[in-house]
Formats: C-alpha cells, structure tokens, sequence
C-alpha cells in the first residue's frame, strides 16, 4: 500500500515567553535578549499512513495531537524532521478557521474553496450540496459573526468534505453539533473510507477510534506513546490515563496504608463507606488473575483466585465481586449466598475460586470489586473497592460492551449467497 502522509522524525518547538516589551524602546534595549522558555509540542514522532487508512490520534489535552495535525496541513512547519504528503488535503481544525467575520457565508465558501485550491466554477458547481449539507439555507447570506459555533462547523466541515479531497484532516469537531449532525458526518466519513480516502483525525471518544478507525496512535507531551489497531491504541490511552491520574478514580490506584496491628491508617477516610466500615477479622491477602489480566480476548475464559486469611473462626461467611467499566459503571455482581455456594464457616488461610467460561466483554479496561461480608451482608470483613483491574482487547470492530456471537446469512432464491459472524471481527465473509 502506498503512502499518504509519511512523518519522519518531527519534533516541533515553540519559545514561550514570560515577559512582553510592548514600546520601541523596550523592544530596541532587549533585541536578541529577551528571556524565552523552550517547549517541544512534539519529539521525534514517526508515522506511515497508507492511502485509504483512517488514522486517529488519541491523547490528553496538552499532549500534542493538534499540533501534529497542523505539521501535516502545512500551518505549522516541523523545527525537526520531515513530513511528505501525496494528493490533495483538506483540513478542518478549529471552528471557523479561515473564515472571515465580516463576510457573508456565501462569501466565506467560495473563500474556502479557493484556499483548497478549487476553481470558481468548481465552487459554483458545488455550492448548493455545499449549503445543503450544512443545513443553512436560511442564514448562508448572513455575516459569518452572526453565525453560532454549531453553525460555524457545519459550514466548514461541509466545505471541506465537498473539497473532494484524498486527504482529510479532523480536529475533534465530529463530537460537536447535534447529535442528526454527527450522525451525517460519520456518514460521509464512512463514504470517504468506501471511495479509498486517507482520513486523519483527533478525538477523545475512544469508541469513535474503535468504530471508523483502522489504525490509531497515542501521544503523550509531545511523545508517541503506541500506534497499531485501534483496540491496542484504545487499550494504552487508558492505561496511560489511569497511570497519570487523569483516567476516572478506580479506587485500585488508591493503595491501602495500614497500620502495624491491622487497623485502618488516617488515608482511610478517603475510600468508600464499605471499606470505612471493614473490621478485618477476615481479610483478603491476595488476588490473582488467570491466564492474566492483560490482553484478554471477548469470549476468553478469566478466573479470580482470591487468597483470604480469617483471624479467628468466622460463621456464614459471604464472598462477593462486582465488576465496573472505566466509567464506573456496574456491569456485573455476584456472591457465594447468590450462588448457592454455602459456606458455614472460615478460619485461618484459604481461597477461593470465581472462575468466567467465556467473557461476554468487548474491548476496555474493567474493574473488579471483592469483598469479604456476613451471610446476612450487615458485616464488612473486607472491601476491596475496584482495586483490581483486567483488560479485554476485541481485535474486531463491533459496537458496545457486550460480546454476543452471531451468525448472519444472505438467501437469494433458497441458496445462501453470503455470510458472516462476530467471531471474524463483525466483518462478513462471502461464500
């Protein structure tokens, strides 16, 4: 597959400075002395992008996706490396970028479609898909200062889409506008990536990377974190989060200090009222995941060994697990008393066994919940709140949370002519 956009060894610096000389003369006694800090947006970033790719960059803020994007388009210029691009490009960064407030919406289109390098006829040929597009008939003779941020992206995004360009840049705007908007706007991306365009765009929905994307790649301060398909991109941004703190509290980042005898330490008043409440006759000494809590596959089998040491003879114990998504999110509990599994009683070291057939998850990370509990759940041994963590990485591309194998047929005069099921990545396979 040939190359689109090839990216060599850029890094990209900006000086910030902390002091502005706004006279002459201040200007003519600091000349060449003005103090600036050095701040490199981008390090040493590689790439190869093949023509027909959709390509996402996922990132916190800060961490160097738009400025990538704008290396690409040629706004900015690379202070190291290279960046080769083959075939017409078309980049929609910022709201409104190289709209012009005084003129009309008319105006601003034939405006854009001259800095994409399209002819006045071309534009004339394509204004009215252009303004249909973007739903503003009513308000295309209007100054564009008038126009709302809703109305600003949807006019530029329908300009550049009618641009016919081979490459098309994105920055974020796909999440904004209502939602029939961007609903239109996955449409015509899904129209480019039939027509074989090369797409590239930033975004902070992860499940946006995981529907259009063939590939994706993770910045972090300027640095490329991973790059490859976009269940493992998807899979190191979160860590990435969770590692940083920036990712949503899961409470097993939260280490748990306690003191010598057993008791609760001062940071104790910071987790959960379970965990508050536990009086640790029966703790949970250990936990452990098998075959592993890295890289699971939707439909994988998972077993939880619980390793537990009671102080002192316990009657009717309970052992239950809860597990969240990312988000908090309760997807699934469960406990011994549920169960059936009836234990009259623990003391001492022992385990036990939550074992999982088949993981009826697709691709994120989740979070497991344990506790140890009275029959009757009025006590609180131990609680362990989303302290531990495993990872599903679905190397399709279907939709949600839920991993639900099906068969599809296509019939044509009684004989099945196609078919296809979940297991090869939700993509149907011809017969």
């Amino acid at each position: 597959m040939a190359t689109a956009v090839g990216i060599t060894g850029v890094s990209k610096r900006f000086r910030l400075y902390h002091e502005k000389y706004t006279s002459l003369k201040e200007r003519a006694i600091h000349l060449g002395r003005v103090p600036f800090e050095e701040f490199w947006a981008l390090r040493d970033v590689d790439l190869d992008i093949s023509e027909g790719d959709t390509w996402g960059l996922l990132g916190h803020n800060g961490s160097g996706k738009s400025t990538l994007l704008k290396c690409v388009a040629g706004i900015l210029q690379p202070t190291v490396g290279r960046i080769e691009v083959k075939g017409r490009l078309a980049a929609l960064l910022e709201l409104g970028a190289g709209f012009h407030p005084e003129l009309s919406g008319r105006d601003n289109v034939f405006l854009n479609g001259s800095l994409l390098g399209l002819s006045q006829k071309e534009m004339e040929r394509r204004f009215d898909d252009i303004v249909a597009f973007a739903e503003l008939e009513q308000f295309i003779d209007n100054q564009a200062k008038f126009y709302s941020s809703g109305m600003y992206m949807r006019l530029g995004f329908a300009v550049a889409v009618h641009a016919d360009p081979e490459i098309l840049l994105v920055d974020e705007v796909l999440a904004v506008g209502d939602e029939s908007f961007q609903r239109k706007c996955l449409d015509r991306v899904r129209q480019f990536q039939r027509e074989g365009r090369t797409i590239i765009f930033v975004t902070h929905a992860p499940d946006l990377v995981r529907q259009i994307c063939d590939k994706a790649a993770v910045l972090d301060h300027g640095h490329l974190v991973s790059s490859g398909t976009p269940g493992e991109a998807v899979r190191s941004y979160r860590e990435h989060l969770l590692r940083t703190g920036r990712g949503p509290d899961a409470a097993g980042e939260l280490a748990l200090v306690l003191e010598e005898d057993g008791e609760p330490a001062a940071e104790e008043d910071q987790l959960p009222e379970q965990e508050r409440r536990r009086n640790f006759m029966a703790r949970i000494t250990a936990v452990t995941f098998e075959p592993g809590a890295e890289a699971l596959r939707p439909g994988d089998p998972l077993t939880v060994l619980v390793q537990y040491e009671a102080r002192q003879r316990i009657t009717d114990p309970n052992f239950g697990y809860a597990i969240y998504d990312i988000n908090g999110n309760l997807l699934s509990g469960n406990n011994t008393r549920i169960l059936g599994a009836n234990i009259s009683s623990i003391e001492g070291r022992g385990e036990i066994e939550f074992r999982f057939e088949s993981l009826p998850l697709l691709d994120g990370t989740y979070f497991l919940t344990l506790a140890i509990t009275s029959r009757d759940e009025e006590t609180v041994y131990d609680w362990q709140e989303q302290r531990h963590q495993f990872e599903v990485l679905n190397p399709g591309r279907a939709q949600g949370m839920l991993h639900m194998p099906v068969l599809v047929e296509v019939r044509a005069g009684g004989q099945v002519v196609a078919g296809g099921n979940h297991e090869a990545g939700g993509a149907g396979a011809s017969r």
